[in-house]
């Protein structure tokens, strides 16, 4: 059985300062994986080491080699902080790197050169990935997002699980968290539903609820969930009711 998790950038950093990772929080967070670590896949979202070069570069509306190599070079020491813990945590992980790995057209991933992913799997090892810049067949260069990673992973490895962990308890309406969240719920509740926290080039909680309804519609369930609470990313990887499950319209 292949699980995917997402935890997000505003866990692991503080994203309104540049290079601001929470080592406390991605130790929890590795120590927890570590306890249901069997054919999951993580990604992470890049934080202030990704959102915050990506803006200073004006990404992804222009197009700037150095602004790529910057972003890229950010969020991959994001990443390796995320790896050692797991490391040191007793998991057996290697990074991959989507700007190595995928090509976007008008910022949508179009291919993604998973074999190496499957094989680790196969191996018994958690392949990492994050958000990343990335090349674009149409614009040059955009920014590929951990939900879009996570939406895209679900479908072509046909998770049963798929769990998005942010930093607060769920899709909130009025401080609440919704049980659950369809189509029409995001047209109801979209003036309601607040932007992220922080620096963020990649849309918030309406740009995760797009990519995880986009996935609903194809058959896959998810659950927004606060990451920031421990106990939580066993719980929602086990199906417990915590946070938003994300569904498919009746």
């Amino acid at each position: 059985m292949i699980r995917i998790l997402k935890i997000g950038g505003s866990i692991l950093t503080d994203k309104n300062q540049e290079f601001a990772a929470r080592p406390e929080e991605i130790a929890r967070i590795a120590s927890e994986i570590a306890t249901c670590a069997d054919g999951l896949v993580l990604v992470h979202g890049a934080g202030s080491f990704g959102h915050i070069p990506a803006k200073r570069y004006g990404l992804p509306q222009q197009f700037s080699p150095e602004g790529m190599r910057m972003t890229h070079l950010s969020v991959a020491r994001l990443c390796e902080m995320v790896v050692v813990a797991l490391s040191q945590a007793g998991v057996q992980c290697l990074p991959v790197h989507p700007l190595s790995t995928v090509m976007l057209r008008q910022g949508r991933i179009e291919s993604f050169f998973l074999e190496p992913v499957k094989e680790m799997i196969k191996k018994g090892i958690m392949p990492v990935l994050h958000g990343d810049v990335a090349m674009d067949a149409s614009g040059g260069a955009a920014i590929v997002s951990g939900d879009q990673i996570v939406a895209y992973l679900a479908g072509e490895l046909q998770a049963e699980k798929v769990a998005v962990g942010s930093n607060v308890d769920g899709v909130l309406v009025s401080g609440r968290p919704l049980p659950c969240m369809t189509r029409d719920g995001l047209s109801k509740f979209k003036n309601d539903i607040g932007a992220s926290a922080g620096v963020d080039v990649t849309g918030g909680m309406k740009g995760k609820l797009e990519e995880l309804l986009e996935l609903a519609d194809r058959g896959t369930e998810s659950v927004i969930f606060n990451a920031g609470k421990e106990g939580n990313i066993v719980r929602a990887l086990r199906g417990e009711g915590v946070g938003t499950r994300i569904m498919r319209q009746k």
